[in-house]
Parts: structure tokens; C-alpha cells; sequence
């Protein structure tokens, strides 16, 4: 038995045992490739990712496709080990010659990035938010498929400097982040954007990603008594300790986080403790019914996963990357030019003020190959959901 499977979304038919990948013509469709996080230590999220995606490029098929060519999406399960995930990359490659790929982490990104920018030259987007992956001279051909983790904390602390504490007192914030890539990513460029703003940075908390014991923390911030602290790195543990012991200290401390802090399975791990919790999403949720990029989420998975009740943030996430390689690839086709890998990186700067349809804010990519918007949310305890604490929030 192979260690691994694909899956096809997007065809009319599951090509039948031994039929060649190569049977439909390159005209008849157009192929976009992913290792996805589907098992190992990423899986909580990368299933649903791997969902979303799916989904968000079997409905543009639904749609027509891109200039009546269906999109073909196949991917392979990674585990959540880089070795393997370049593995499968390069087999996709080699196999299905996509011009669109997804990678598992940032880690992937950044062992990929040589080949993809000199060899592969595919657009390329993944799960991650590094700023170094959205570096378009660096990375041309790569996607961030929201705000950076530098611009998460920069859409936070334009909120921070805006609601301050006490009025006409710079406000105080602490960084509490985990010993790990994900966690010192954004660190340099928020302290910078904390400097710019008139924000002061008063403690910098840094622990193991799966700290335990963080009275040290804890006690080092009582003494210095942000007004808000920004979390970085965790996706649970030690979040649900940290505020707890904060509160056992009595301390009156805002705590917030950005985007893999702000799902619902925190706030279901925090209880009662999650009262005044906040952070940046860049994405609407699935509650939020009124949004018209919703409603179309909720109305497909009606029709087509009648048993699902509830999608997670990083449905959204994988959602929302289908629609950037969408709205790529037509862009190629309203140029009339060839939907490549080249093509497709060429447009992805010339997306100005694309109406998500209340997804996410109006998307204009600038100067890096990310969104630069987000909305800051807060816990509604009693009904278990985050709500909105502001407009979508713009970084120049």
C-alpha cells in the first residue's frame, strides 16, 4: 500500500486506475498542487485548510471555471515534516507540472524558495504569515494569503495606540511570545511599529512553545503592569495559564492575539477566563451570517457537506487563498495571456481594491505580497464567539 493518496477536486469523473494524469489535455484544465498538513502535530488545522481550499476552487468551478477551463486540484498529506513535504512538492511537480502550489509551513516556504524563484516559477502560497516569505524581491512568486504576523501586530497596535487606557497616557504593552520562529517573526518590526505609534513596550515574555510554568512571566509583568499584552507563537498552551494567573494576580491587563490565537477552540479553552480577550483576524467568521462571502461559504457547504455545522478560522484561511489563485488566474485570462506560474506572479501586484465580498477588507497588494488588513475581535463569553471591536484596520 502507497504511504500516501491523492485526491481530485474539480473533475468530472475520478480518473479510473492506470488511466495516465497526462489523458486530459494541459487546454482542458488547469492544475493547482499542494502538500497539505493533513496528519501530524499541524493536523488540527491543516484538514481544514486542505477543506477550504478545495472548496473555495471547486465553487469558482462551479462558476465556470477560468474561462471555461476547470481547475484541477490535487494535493498529497505531508504530515507536517519539511523533508517529506519537499519530497511531494518536487514529485508533484515532476508528475502533475501545476502552476499553482500550496505548501504546509514556513519552514517549506523557505527550503522551496531557491527552486521555486529558479526553477519551478510557480505561484506559491502556504500556511504562513512570515514577512520574510512575503518579500516580493526576495520571494516574487510567493503569496501570503493575509496580513504578516509584522502586520498583525501592527494592525494591534494601531488599535492599542487608538484605545488607549488612560487618556492622554502613552499605552503600555508587553509581548509574550514562544522561543520559535513562529514566535520571534514579527518581534523587530512591531517594536518598531510600537516606537512609530507612541506605544511603549514595556516587557518582552519569551518561553518554549509548550511552556508550563510561567510564574516568572508573570510575575516579571505584574511588575511592570502593561495595559495590553499581545501574545505570539501558541496556538492554546500556555494562553489559557497566562490570563488566568493574571487575573489570580489581579492584574488589569488587556490580553490579545493574532490570527492562529483567535479560533474558537481558545475561547473554549479559556471559559469564563476568555472575558475582554482580543485579537486580529483577518477573515470574517462563520457566525458572521450577514457577510456575503458567508453566506456563500454556509450555502455550499450545504449542498455539498450537508453534516458540517461549523468552520474553523483556518477553513477560512484555505478559503481565502482559493480566491487570491482565482483571482490570479483570471486576471491571466481577462489579459488573454497564458495562465503560468511567471503570468500569475506578474499579477498578483495588480490587485487594487478587490472586493472580497466582506471576507476581508477591500485587498490591495502593495509593497510585500500580503494583504495588510485585518479586524480586531473581541469574546463574547456568553454566546462563545468573537465579535467585532472594530472596522477592518488599513496599514499604509
Amino acid at each position: 500500500m502507497k504511504a500516501s493518496r491523492y485526491w481530485r477536486v474539480g473533475v468530472a469523473l475520478v480518473l479510473a486506475l492506470g488511466l495516465s494524469a497526462g489523458a486530459a489535455s494541459a487546454q482542458e484544465k488547469i492544475v493547482v498542487g499542494a502538500g497539505q498538513p493533513i496528519t501530524g502535530r499541524f493536523a488540527f488545522a491543516g484538514k481544514h485548510i486542505n477543506d477550504g481550499l478545495a472548496d473555495s476552487l471547486a465553487l469558482a468551478n462551479e462558476k465556470g471555471g477560468i474561462a471555461g477551463k476547470k481547475i484541477e486540484y490535487i494535493f498529497e498529506d505531508t504530515g507536517y515534516d519539511t523533508n517529506r513535504a519537499v519530497a511531494s512538492f518536487k514529485k508533484l511537480m515532476a508528475q502533475h507540472k501545476p502552476v499553482i502550489m500550496y505548501g504546509e509551513s514556513t519552514g517549506v516556504g523557505k527550503a522551496m524558495a531557491p527552486e521555486i524563484n529558479n526553477t519551478y516559477k510557480v505561484l506559491y502560497g502556504s500556511t504562513s504569515f512570515s514577512e520574510e516569505l512575503a518579500d516580493r524581491k526576495a520571494n516574487p512568486y510567493m503569496i501570503v494569503s493575509g496580513p504578516t504576523y509584522a502586520q498583525q501586530f501592527g494592525i494591534l497596535l494601531k488599535y492599542i495606540a487608538a484605545n488607549p487606557k488612560k487618556k492622554g497616557v502613552a499605552p503600555k504593552v508587553a509581548f509574550f511570545y514562544s522561543d520559535t520562529e513562529f514566535g520571534r517573526d514579527p518581534i523587530p518590526h512591531a517594536r518598531e511599529m510600537a516606537k512609530k505609534l507612541g506605544v511603549e513596550v514595556v516587557a518582552e515574555e519569551v518561553t518554549q512553545v509548550g511552556a508550563v510554568d510561567v510564574t516568572s512571566q508573570l510575575l516579571d509583568m505584574k511588575r511592570k503592569a502593561p495595559d495590553y499584552c499581545i501574545f505570539q507563537g501558541y496556538v492554546v498552551a500556555p494562553i489559557a495559564d497566562v490570563i488566568k494567573g493574571a487575573r489570580d494576580y489581579g492584574m488589569d491587563t488587556t490580553f490579545m492575539g493574532t490570527f492562529w490565537t483567535m479560533d474558537k477552540q481558545l475561547l473554549d479553552a479559556l471559559g469564563p477566563d476568555g472575558e475582554g480577550y482580543m485579537g486580529v483576524n483577518p477573515y470574517a467568521y462563520w457566525w458572521d451570517e450577514d457577510v456575503p462571502e458567508i453566506k456563500a461559504i454556509r450555502d455550499f457547504n450545504k449542498r455539498n457537506h450537508p453534516e458540517i455545522t461549523y468552520r474553523p478560522n483556518s477553513y477560512m484561511q484555505g478559503w481565502f487563498t482559493g480566491m487570491i489563485f482565482v483571482k490570479a488566474m483570471r486576471m491571466c485570462a481577462e489579459k488573454k495571456l497564458p495562465i503560468t506560474g511567471e503570468n500569475l506572479k506578474n499579477m498578483v501586484p495588480q490587485i487594487k481594491d478587490w472586493d472580497t465580498n466582506g471576507l476581508t477588507g477591500k485587498v490591495s497588494i502593495k509593497d510585500t505580497n500580503s494583504t495588510n488588513v485585518g479586524r480586531v475581535y473581541k469574546a463574547d463569553v456568553k454566546k462563545g464567539i468573537f465579535v467585532p471591536a472594530s472596522d477592518w484596520i488599513y496599514l499604509d
